[in-house]
Parts: structure tokens; C-alpha cells; sequence
């Protein structure tokens, strides 16, 4: 299995047509003490048609909200991973899930959900019960896209629910606990300043304890766009085993695919 070491080079050369406008994020300008401007809120919505359980989920944007209400490429690949799962597979993503699943309903926890569209397709998908979490300003869409999507969670018993969480907040990291089965997130490794508020979330919901005494992991889908990006994942492989499990093919606008890796502590144990 490839480790994470493989992306750690800061001499990778990075296609920078995908990387997104950060400087544009209303993320950053909030943490920077700015104000985000105002300006006419166009629609989009995205169909995402969900082949094992054959039912649609609908997901709104609003671009010009910023990054938290746009749909990101790892998040894409993601849902295309929980689609395909079934517990006889034995691809290292498919083994992730059914070793997590240790209780009749599967209980995760999603960091930095944005639109929701993974934690929404997990809970229909999985019948899981899912928190979807991210900054206060964020909840109110991602509520919006919970709700719309609540007759295709129903039939397999899916539950989703919202909660605000600030990475690295121990009264909010405190309020959400840690008694959860798997930890998930897409495209949340992006500015660097968010770096060591992502790990000391990790530590606290994979190292400090909680749940039943199995092997609990974080599985983070990710597509690469800076050289600093490799400073995160050195700072995780000295508190966690990291491995990359998944890897899409590079795509005709990026020169690196998707990939997934998981995060556990360094003495577990997987078979």
C-alpha cells in the first residue's frame, strides 16, 4: 500500500488550473478580519444520481458565496466510492467502511461538509447517522440541502444532521464528542493557516478516546494544489499512520487525480 510519502516532494509541478481562487474565499476573508462583499446570489444546482440505491440527490450551490457553497472535485469522487460499496468488497475504502460499521447503524462524522453532498449520499447510501459539520455561516444551506434530500435518506433509515464546528475549538469539538464510527472529509486540506487547527481536531477524535475500543480512522479525499500542502501531511504522520487507499486517474483539466487516504494512529491494525 503506498504511503503518503509519495506527495511529499515540494518539487511537484502543481497544473494550476485546478487550483481554486482561495484569495476569493469568504472563509479566508472572514478569519482575515474582513467582511465578504455582498453580491447577487445565482443558483446552481447538482443532480447526483446514486446507482446502488437508485434515487437522486439534489445539491444547491451558491457559487458566489465562496468555496464552502460549491462542490469540489474530491467530493465528487468520494460519493463515486460510497456508491460502488458493498460490505463483500475487499478494495481498502469498501474494508474501511465495513470495519467501521461495529454497531447496526453506522454513526460519522463529517468535517468541513460545505454543500453536504458526501455526508447526504453517506446516510442514504450506508443508512447511516450522520453529522455534517462546518463554520456557523455555512449551516444555513448546508440545513437547506439535508432537508431536500430527506425522502431520499427515508427508505434505508439515513439521518443527517447539522452541527457549526470550528477546527481546533475544544468547547465545539467537546459539544460534538467523539462517539462516532468513522470520521470523513473531502477537499479540507487548503489553507495552510487551517493546517494545525485540522490536526488538533484529528488528535482529538481519533488519539483522546471515545468509542467502543475499535479501530476508528479519518478518510480524507483530497486533490492536490499546492507545493505547501506537503507541510500538512508531515506534521500528520507524527501523530498518525497515513496511506493513501484510492487513487483516480489524472483528468483531461488536472494532471493529478483524486486520491483518498486514511488516517488512524500509528499502532493500528488493519487486516
Amino acid at each position: 500500500m503506498t504511503t503518503v510519502s509519495a506527495v511529499d516532494s515540494d518539487d511537484e509541478e502543481i497544473n494550476p488550473v485546478t487550483m481554486l481562487l482561495l484569495d476569493n474565499d469568504d472563509d479566508a476573508q472572514q478569519k482575515n478580519g474582513k467582511k465578504p462583499e455582498v453580491a447577487p446570489t445565482p443558483i446552481q444546482h447538482q443532480n447526483y444520481h446514486l446507482t446502488s440505491i437508485d434515487s437522486t440527490v439534489v445539491i444547491r450551490q451558491l457559487p458566489s458565496q465562496g468555496l464552502s457553497f460549491q462542490l469540489w472535485p474530491a467530493a465528487a469522487t468520494f460519493v463515486k466510492l460510497l456508491d460502488s460499496y458493498h460490505a463483500s468488497n475487499t478494495d481498502p475504502f469498501s474494508a474501511a467502511i465495513t470495519t467501521a460499521k461495529r454497531h447496526p447503524r453506522l454513526r460519522i462524522l463529517e468535517l468541513g461538509s460545505g454543500t453536504g453532498i458526501v455526508g447526504i449520499a453517506a446516510a442514504a447510501i450506508l443508512g447511516a447517522d450522520v453529522t455534517v459539520t462546518d463554520l456557523p455561516h455555512v449551516l444555513v444551506n448546508l440545513k437547506f440541502n439535508a432537508d431536500a434530500n430527506s425522502e431520499v435518506l427515508a427508505p434505508r433509515g439515513g439521518e443527517v444532521h447539522v452541527a457549526p464546528m470550528s477546527w481546533g475549538e475544544t468547547e465545539e469539538m467537546e459539544a460534538i464528542g467523539r462517539e462516532y464510527d468513522l470520521i470523513i472529509g473531502s477537499d479540507v486540506v487548503y489553507h495552510d493557516h487551517l493546517y494545525e487547527p485540522l490536526l488538533q481536531t484529528l488528535k482529538f477524535l481519533l488519539l483522546d478516546g471515545g468509542g467502543d475500543g475499535g479501530e476508528k480512522v479519518f478518510l480524507m479525499g483530497h486533490l492536490r494544489r499546492w507545493k505547501k500542502e506537503s507541510g500538512f501531511f508531515k506534521r500528520a504522520k507524527k501523530h498518525f499512520q497515513v496511506e493513501l487507499i484510492h487513487e483516480d486517474g489524472p483528468s483531461s483539466d488536472s494532471r493529478t487525480g483524486v486520491v483518498v487516504y486514511r488516517f488512524a494512529k500509528k499502532d493500528a491494525v488493519f487486516r
